[in-house]
Formats: C-alpha cells, structure tokens, sequence
C-alpha cells in the first residue's frame, strides 16, 4: 500500500478517514467524536471486544486501571499523595525551558513499545488495512501502533496544552506519525522530543460543530454574543469592548434577546473524579437556584454512579430536580451531542483543566478545579496565560465569591479572551488537512 493508493481510495469514499479513540476518561473520545463528519464506519474505539482480541483486552484493561487509578488515589487518606505521585510520575513532562534536546525514548516510550511487539491494537490494524484511508487517532498509543506497522498516513490529535514523551514514536525522524496540535507550546514540546516541523500541524483542538455552526462560525458567534450579555449584568464590560466585539462577532448580534437564565455548568472528570465539587456548588447556590436567579448543570459524563450522587444530592438539599439539568447517558455519541447543546446555554463552565480547557475556545470561561496530573498542570498554565481560565475558590462559598466576580465582568473579560487567544477552528482545519494533506495558515481569530 502506498500513499498514491490511500489518495485514490480516499478520494472514492468523499474524504474520510479512519477515526480512532479510546474509552480512558473522556478526553480522547471528546476529540474523536468532534470529527465525526470524517469518520469511515463510525468512530473506532481501540481496547473494546470489536477491535481486540481477548489478550489485548487484557494488557487495554491493565491501561485503563492505571488511569483511573491515578484520578482517584489522591483522596486516599494519608498515603494518596504519595501513590499519586508515583503513579503520575509515569506520564511526567519535563520543565519546558531550557529548550534541549529531549529525542531519547523514555521508560513510557520502550513500554509502550514493547506492549505493541505483544501485538496490542493488531486486530484494529488488519481491519483498517482492508480499507486503507487515513488514520486519525485522538488517543498516542493508536497511532504508535500503525506506525510500527507502517501505515503511510498517520494523524495523532494532541489533547493538552504539553504533552509528555510517550506521545513521540523511539525513532521520531523515522516515524510517519503527522502531529495535530492544539497550542504553540504542544508545538515545542514535539520539536524538542525530535519531531520535524513538517509532521507538525497548528490546527487546534477539535471542537463541535453544533457549537460552531458552518465555517464562519455563525452559531459560536450568535451564542457567544449572548453569553457575554449574560456576564455583563452591571455593564463593565461592554462600555470597554463593544466596538472590537461587534467587529468579530457582527453587528446582528449586538441584540441582548435575554430568553434564558444565567447559566453554569460544573463537570466531572471522565473517571468521576471530584463530583464532591458539584454537591458543595448546589448547596452555596440553593437559594439562587430556587429563586431562578441562576442556572445550574451537573454533568456526570457516562457514569451511572456519579449521576445517582447528584441526583440524591439535590435530594437532601431539598431543591426541586427540574431546576437543576443533570447531563448522563450511557451511550458516548448520546453524551457529547447533549453535552455540545448544553454548552450553548452555558455562561460558565467548572470543571478540572482536562482538555475541556480548549473549550475556552468557545467563549467558555473556565472556572478550574484543583488539577489532577502532569497534563492537567500544564492546561491550567495554559489557561491562565490567555487569561481564560480562573482557578477556584471554596466551593463553598460560591454565592459569594463567584457572584463577585460575576458582577464585575471578570467572567466577561475571560470569556473574551478565550475566543481571541484560543483555537477554534481545529475540526475545520483538520477537515482541510485530510481533503489536501496541508492547511492554509491564519491569523484572523475567526479562522484559528
């Protein structure tokens, strides 16, 4: 098979690709299912009983133990933080500066690789072969695996701001891994663990599109022109930008339609890490909810168990359930179409700095939680840096602190930084790069 081949079978399925993910928390799948509009046969989920074998589900399991483990351990009393950082020191990402050479593999690296010689992923391999298209994986591993077999056209969705090493092939000269990254400093790390720039692309996290709307953005633009009325309620904001949001969002816009309640939405980790977080905000807010002063959703991902803990929450705070949208499915592709939907009607969104910090992208600001790992440390640097991301105060006194804030356009100044600074336009983008093997560079934020 070579890469004539794949660009002839390519071009006879209208541009699709082979869309791979994996069911570890909900980032990776977050980024797979965005581009669900390029994916030949659905979505791919490497490490489930239609894509592996009974042993690679097995060494897939031991994976996925590993990761909610470390989202968890943390709260073990006395030696949480002790088993945390050994866990998370096997995803470590070196401090950035001084630039150097970081191309040598590391203990993540080799035991990727020598699980890959066991044949994980292999099965997925030989179903993919029978239809060569590109390959597009949100979650490294995948990628790494049709390397080592040598597919010709290789994608790899970065889904943090910095990423660690494991990411890079042994040999990053020789490997034909294309990178899709969603910041400058993702970018960074890739050159100094030996990737050529020409296997390097600045597109951006991929975001929904129910979100955006077509290509030029007319739904983000509409929705987040709304959202920063909603975050303006004492006109601090508007007096100071009115003309450069007008100018980016458009004049037809400008109208304050006023049809809904403030709206905030607290967020789980894919593994349930930290939904105590969202009981402690529902009862700060009780009085505020109850007199429709404010909305709030509790977003329990796919599990059942943090769904009943919301649910018996706002039970024993005795506020009615029809005031408070608790977001669950069992079903993924259920989950992040609802999830996109309630993001239009979000003012604030809470959740840890996973790689729903691109959403700031979105016009979103970010209220974060304490984060839980390497990457999530790096995404809430990130964060603050655009000045979209505001770290958490007590939970507890979220009436207070929150509607300080509020008053006083902090949440305005941060959602509009987001939409400037971040990028938006990565589905598009990638879209672009299967459809001709490049992407036009922009500076306008509209088409970033």
């Amino acid at each position: 098979m070579t890469m004539e081949d794949l660009t002839i079978m390519n071009a006879k399925s209208s541009y699709k690709a082979w869309v791979i993910s994996i069911s570890m928390g909900l980032g990776h799948m977050r980024a797979a299912y965005a581009l669900k509009d390029l994916a030949y046969e659905g979505i791919q989920m490497i490490g489930d009983s239609s894509t592996s074998s009974e042993e690679e589900l097995k060494l897939w399991n031991t994976m996925r133990s590993s990761y909610e483990l470390l989202s968890r351990v943390k709260k073990i009393p006395i030696i949480g933080n002790t088993l945390f950082s050994i866990v998370d020191n096997l995803q470590n990402i070196p401090p950035l500066y001084p630039f150097r050479d970081l191309s040598t593999p590391s203990y993540q690296t080799n035991l990727v690789a020598s699980y890959i010689k066991k044949g994980i992923g292999k099965r997925l391999y030989e179903k993919v072969i029978s239809h060569p298209l590109p390959v597009i994986s949100s979650y490294p591993i995948a990628a790494l695996i049709f390397d080592y077999y040598k597919y010709p056209v290789i994608y790899s969705i970065v889904c943090d701001a910095e990423i660690s090493r494991v990411y890079v092939a042994k040999d990053p000269k020789k490997s034909r891994i294309h990178y899709l990254a969603p910041t400058g400093r993702s970018v960074q790390r890739l050159k100094q663990y030996g990737v050529p720039d020409d296997r390097i692309f600045l597109t951006g996290f991929p975001l929904p599109k129910q979100c955006l709307g077509d290509e030029s953005l007319n739904i983000l633009r509409s929705d987040l022109a709304q959202r920063l009325f909603y975050l303006d309620p004492e006109n601090r904001f508007w007096p100071l930008h009115k003309v450069n949001v007008e100018h980016f969002l458009g004049s037809e816009n400008m109208v304050f339609k006023n049809d809904r309640i403030f709206s905030i939405t607290y967020a789980v980790g894919g593994a349930g890490a930290l939904k105590e977080v969202g009981y402690e905000i529902a009862k700060s807010l009780r009085e505020k909810i109850i007199k429709k002063e404010v909305r709030l959703n509790l977003v329990a991902g796919l599990r059942e168990e943090v769904y009943k803990y919301f649910k018996d929450g706002l039970k024993d705070l005795n506020i009615p359930e029809d005031l408070v949208y608790i977001l669950y499915s069992k079903d993924p592709s259920t989950y992040f179409d609802k999830f996109a939907q309630l993001m239009r009607v979000t003012d604030i969104l809470w959740t840890k700095p996973s790689e729903l910090s691109f959403y700031a992208g979105l016009g979103l600001p970010v209220i974060m939680c304490e984060p839980i790992g390497a990457q999530e440390i790096y995404n809430k640097k990130w964060l603050l840096e655009i000045q979209a991301g505001i770290p958490q105060e007590d939970p507890k006194y979220t009436d207070q602190w929150l509607f300080d804030l509020f008053k006083y356009g902090r949440f305005a100044e941060s959602a509009w930084d987001g939409f400037l600074k971040a990028r938006k336009y990565g589905t598009y983008k990638i879209e672009e790069i299967i459809k001709t093997g490049t992407f036009l560079r922009e500076t306008n934020p509209l088409k970033r």
